[in-house]
């Protein structure tokens, strides 16, 4: 049985696998290294200062020509100027001295970034400093943002003068959005009415903020017709619809001539003068629009209508009432709702309580249940009034729109019957209080 290798072996072996210079050998003269990666051999050169390959070196001790005894540079030694520089190895370019420094992860030769690197590389592609301020040539100068937007309101002011001197022309609107027509020939006594008829043959007529169709009809200076009129339709199809349609057709003897309608600007362009349209009317029209062109089946027959579900109570009170007592409306929304829960689902009570004839209406939710409640409410008394209920017409507005004043009034009266009710808490509070304290000093 082998003895065990003692401790001082195992520290020995430590050592020399540890020592940097293992790889290294003198021969007496000079240092030989040997790479086990790429297994060249290299040698020391102390004239020179640089690893050299050991072959090169053996072909030529001395590195000279023996024909003019002129010293030469080897080809090999230029091609193998390698060294090791803190245990990395590393090579020199013959051609322009560059070091390279071997990565053994990366296994790529990488360049040394130092101060002869960086002299070197600016040599080669120029350089920058940003230290010293480049001087710009005065074609190259630009002028600020602020001499730009100047000078462009001023060209825009020059373009918008020019423009305005020019006289009025006419201008051509794109067929593609032009949904406007204008007919001449019409007769002199011809009505807004008859204009409306006629044009709703082609398509649905475009209506302003105000709910209005969009038909002009022209007159003079005394405000008689002048037989010619303009029309605006939502859809373009219509404009094409009315050229093919109406243009020559006669009416009580006049030839009416129909044409894609032309605008001519008379003076300067002015935007102050354009009226401004809010948001909101804008999105109005566009529902008036769209609830122009939406469709909804037919009702089927015996199907009941939306307002043969309200019934429509009279007489239950006098605007006066609510005037003296403003906590009545509250009682009598709720008196409503509760006797006519009795008939069914009640959806919804309302009450006009500025309406002379005292008016409340009652949603339910199917049209039997509103039937039940006229036949139960109707000719009863309530609160000293003979009541009467009947089925909501669906065309009548009971709402009483009130002047600032009457506004003003019953927000005044609100406030002192809020008050009032402060008043009295105080009081009830203070009585309460003084009570306790009886109590106490009598115990």
């Amino acid at each position: 049985m082998a003895d065990a290798p003692s401790v001082t072996e195992n520290t020995k072996e430590a050592e020399k696998q540890d020592d940097p210079m293992k790889n290294y050998e003198f021969d007496g003269q000079t240092y030989i290294y040997t790479d086990k990666a790429t297994n060249i051999t290299y040698r020391f050169d102390q004239e020179n200062n640089k690893w050299i390959t050991k072959e090169d070196d053996n072909q030529s001790p001395k590195n000279k020509d023996s024909s003019d005894g002129t010293e030469k540079k080897d080809s090999g030694s230029e091609a193998g100027a390698f060294g090791f520089e803190n245990d990395t190895h590393t090579y020199t370019d013959p051609n322009d001295g560059s070091v390279y420094f071997w990565d053994k992860e990366k296994n790529a030769w990488f360049p040394k970034v130092d101060e002869d690197f960086m002299a070197k590389y600016q040599m080669s592609y120029g350089f920058t400093d940003n230290s010293i301020p480049q001087s710009k040539s005065p074609e190259s100068k630009e002028p600020l943002p602020t001499q730009k937007s100047k000078e462009e309101k001023e060209q825009k002011r020059a373009e918008a003068k020019r423009k305005a001197q020019e006289p009025p022309t006419w201008f051509e609107v794109d067929e593609a959005h032009n949904t406007a027509i204008y007919v001449s020939g019409l007769p002199l006594d011809i009505t807004i009415e008859e204009l409306t008829q006629l044009f709703n043959k082609c398509g649905l007529i475009a209506r302003d903020e105000r709910g209005k169709d969009k038909i002009k009809l022209y007159k003079d200076g005394n405000g008689e017709p002048k037989g010619d009129a303009l029309c605006t339709y939502i859809k373009v199809e219509s404009v094409d619809l009315a050229l093919k349609i109406l243009d020559g057709s006669q009416i009580r003897g006049k030839t009416l001539s129909v044409q894609r309608a032309k605008f001519q600007m008379k003076g300067a362009y002015d935007p102050a003068l354009k009226p401004k349209r809010k948001k909101k009317d804008k999105d109005r029209q566009k529902k008036m629009q769209e609830k122009l062109f939406d469709w909804r089946p037919e009702r089927m027959r015996g199907e009941p209508l939306k307002c043969e579900r309200v019934v429509v109570i009279k007489n239950l009170f006098t605007p006066e009432d609510f005037d003296k007592e403003v906590q009545l409306l509250l009682e009598y929304q709720q008196d409503i709702r509760s006797e006519c829960l009795k008939c069914g689902d009640v959806r919804k009570v309302v009450i006009y309580d500025r309406h002379p004839e005292g008016v409340a209406q009652v949603t339910f939710r199917e049209p039997a249940e509103a039937q039940a409640c006229v036949q139960l409410l109707n000719g009863r008394w309530f609160s000293q009034r003979k009541i009467s209920a009947e089925i909501w017409d669906g065309k009548t507005k009971y709402k009483i729109t009130e002047t600032d004043a009457e506004i003003e009034a019953r927000l005044e009266k609100w406030d002192k019957y809020l008050e009032q009710e402060d008043e009295e808490k105080e009081k009830k509070e203070q009585g309460t209080k003084s009570s306790n304290e009886e109590q106490k000093t009598s115990q």
